[in-house]
């Protein structure tokens, strides 16, 4: 599995406003809006692509456009703070969701929704997931999509503890893991440390 951390500038930025317990829900849902559009950048660089001619003011030239746009699957519910600014560059790709909650007492997940169709014909995946901690809701996404013929598989997440770097790439289901940042450690109850707390929580409360 390939590892990328994104280290521009503007995703260190934003990802500061989101560590911040300061950042109010406002502010926390913006700067999560901007970082997906950084770190999706980074997750397309593979992507198929076809040739294509346009003709310019001027002449006729030769350009490129993506042959078929991934799949997008957010694991709810945290990872919907994701998919606006994927689907900002991504306008037409498909999207499919899958809900795991992670029991709080066992730290397991536990699968409730799935909507991505039975056979994806080989079509890239992007796997959204703004905390990759232990790593058991991401292992338990992609383990679902590698039964349903993908292309690539990638996933996309604002942070990671070391802890779940080493089980995704053991599972060796995902190609690519994308990261603005590999945090220190996770806590005994198995939060990212120094981390930003909750994103769920963060981005849309506990009610």
């Amino acid at each position: 599995m390939q590892t990328t951390v994104v280290d521009h500038p503007l995703a260190r930025q934003a990802l500061t406003t989101l560590r911040d317990v300061d950042t109010d829900r406002t502010r926390f849902r913006h700067a999560m809006d901007d970082l997906a559009g950084l770190l999706v950048y980074e997750a397309t660089r593979s992507l198929r692509t076809e040739v294509v001619r346009v003709t310019t003011p001027l002449a006729e030239t030769e350009g490129l456009k993506v042959a078929e746009p991934p799949i997008i699957v957010p694991i709810l519910r945290a990872g919907l703070g994701l998919l606006g600014g994927v689907l900002r560059v991504l306008p037409d790709a498909p999207t499919g969701f899958i809900g795991v909650a992670r029991n709080e007492e066992t730290l397991q997940p536990e699968p409730y929704m799935n909507s991505v169709p039975a056979d994806l014909g080989g079509r890239d995946a992007l796997v959204l997931d703004p905390m990759l901690a232990t790593g058991g809701s991401l292992i338990h996404a992609c383990s679902l999509l590698r039964d349903r013929n993908p292309g690539r598989l990638t996933c996309v997440c604002v942070l990671a503890a070391p802890e779940g770097v080493t089980a995704l790439e053991r599972s060796g289901l995902a190609d690519e893991l994308v990261v603005a940042s590999v945090d220190h450690h996770l806590n005994e109850v198995a939060y990212i440390v120094p981390g930003l707390g909750d994103a769920g929580d963060r981005l849309y409360g506990t009610a």
